[in-house]
């Protein structure tokens, strides 16, 4: 028999405290996803601090036939973590849920709960000598639970893998409430189906992620970043060859930006001064060597001007920051040669590199500074970049006179950020509303043209879910549904996200 749903907050109370429950007050932080698309309504915030109250909290939530949503930190960009507006879902926060629980390091793993920020991880790993390589633009504020949750990806996938490829095993608290406890560790575990990865990504659809054990590995004796203007899309996948060829598993960084993106930032940002975009002769202060421009410098020479890509490449050497500027060199070298890269500057110090990384992370915040825009998180086979991003390219502009294209991305994995801003002047909530789902369409329909997928990090959440049957095999949709009926036969698991 299923209790009254008016019951269940109380019933919240006694589990966690009434402390961590909230159910008045302003819970927008929790209601409203992160792009600010969708604010819902939930029956009540609960958060537990322990994997016990967690499965105590969805037994409760079983028994009163109520719908959960499991929240990290609220950074997801595929409006999956939110409640809807029917002020029926308990949004469950796993952020008090923050401990690093142990690490070994002869077995390089690291245990930490879902709740776990990011940034807070990888401090601990570096602290105890060891690297935890998993690095994305909200690193400070989301959560290893909700990374996991996503199959997150990052900038560093090229040389590690996503989040799915760092992770050993998990604790998960099923939606009976039970817990599995699966967090051995072993690289080695043949004994029936992997279960691990029947969790991560399935972004809270068939259980609630509580803990997780991660790959570490030892850290880089030298880290270098690199900053080079090229010519074309296909000089940029040509580079990433050389980039292979020389650097071998030392390139953990492969990003590409496209000229209206970092416009983009320079526009906004303009103290970040963006290399080689603009004539250097009208941007003093651009250092020889550097990545990061001080004043008083001199400028660099204007080979580059007009590039419309520049790519972020990062080496990360085991041997001495000798070899690895040695090998960055070589690489430029030959790049130049091959007319790959028509400009190139290796960053002489951290805060140089990290002045690089900033103005690649700074693209999302620059474009949300213009106005609103369509993103979109794909991915395509590497070698069918360049022709993609043409063909597609040329459809918008023949579709939607005066579309801008924001395109950058992890070019290293095969991941584009193919974001669509609206024409200059226009008003963005009517170009959304007019627009977003035409432009969609006509993204996922190239996107399928060369093999790729309509979501390469940021998962399908309730944003992608209407689409997904469209591009998504029928037979590996059926087994989805089968898996979802069996797990939660109750639906009661972030309905209405991945399958609609």
């Amino acid at each position: 028999m299923t209790l009254p749903l008016s019951q269940l907050p109380a019933a919240l109370r006694r589990i966690v405290g009434d402390a961590h429950v909230l159910t008045e007050g302003d819970l927008t932080g929790y209601e409203q996803d992160w792009r600010r698309r969708e604010r819902g309504r939930a029956l009540a915030v609960v958060r537990p601090a322990s994997t016990g109250e967690v499965a105590a909290v969805v037994r409760a939530c079983a028994a009163h036939g109520a719908a959960i949503v499991p929240q990290g930190g609220n950074t997801g960009l595929a409006v999956g973590g939110v409640p809807d507006g029917s002020g029926t879902q308990v949004l469950l926060s796993l952020r008090r849920m923050d401990r690093v629980r142990a690490l070994d390091g002869a077995n390089l793993t690291v245990t930490a709960e879902a709740g776990c920020i990011l940034q807070n991880l990888q401090a601990a790993a570096q602290e105890a000598g060891f690297l935890f390589p998993l690095s994305l633009a909200a690193e400070g504020s989301c959560t290893i639970g909700g990374n996991l949750a996503t199959n997150a990806g990052g900038t560093q996938v090229l040389r590690y893998g996503n989040a799915r490829e760092l992770c050993l095993g998990v604790e998960v608290v099923t939606p009976q409430g039970e817990v599995w406890n699966g967090l051995t560790g072993l690289r080695k575990d043949n004994t029936g189906y992997d279960l691990r990865d029947l969790f991560i990504g399935s972004e809270g659809t068939l259980g609630i992620i509580t803990a997780a054990a991660m790959k570490l590995y030892p850290l880089p004796a030298a880290k270098l970043t690199a900053w080079a203007a090229v010519p074309s899309m296909q000089a940029a996948v040509d580079l990433l060859g050389l980039a292979h060829r020389h650097l071998g598993a030392g390139l953990t960084g492969f990003e590409v930006m496209g000229q209206f993106a970092l416009s983009l930032v320079d526009k906004h940002y303009p103290q970040l001064r963006v290399p080689f975009l603009h004539d250097p002769a009208a941007a003093p202060g651009r250092p020889k060597q550097g990545g990061a421009p001080t004043g008083g410098s001199e400028p660099r020479t204007a080979g580059s001007v007009g590039a419309p890509f520049f790519v972020l490449l990062e080496n990360s050497d085991h041997e001495s920051e000798a070899h690895a500027r040695a090998q960055f060199e070589r690489l430029l070298e030959a790049a130049l040669e091959a007319g790959c890269v028509s400009d190139a500057v290796v960053a002489e110090s951290l805060a140089q590199a990290k002045g690089l990384w900033h103005i690649r992370e700074s693209i999302p915040l620059a474009q949300a500074e213009e106005g609103l825009n369509i993103k979109h998180d794909i991915s395509v086979p590497v070698s069918r970049i360049p022709a993609f991003v043409a063909e597609t390219d040329a459809l918008l502009a023949r579709e939607v006179p005066g579309v801008r294209l924001v395109d950058f991305g992890h070019l290293g994995d095969g991941n584009l950020h193919y974001n669509v801003q609206a024409p200059e002047g226009a008003d963005g909530q009517a170009f959304l509303r007019e627009q977003e789902d035409r432009i969609n369409t006509l993204v996922f329909d190239a996107v399928a043209r060369h093999a790729g997928s309509i979501s390469a990090e940021h998962g399908i959440g309730s944003l992608k879910a209407a689409k997904l049957p469209h591009y998504k095999s029928p037979v590996a949709l059926e087994l989805m549904r089968a898996i979802k009926q069996a797990v939660d036969p109750q639906g009661i698991m972030n309905p209405g996200r991945v399958l609609a």
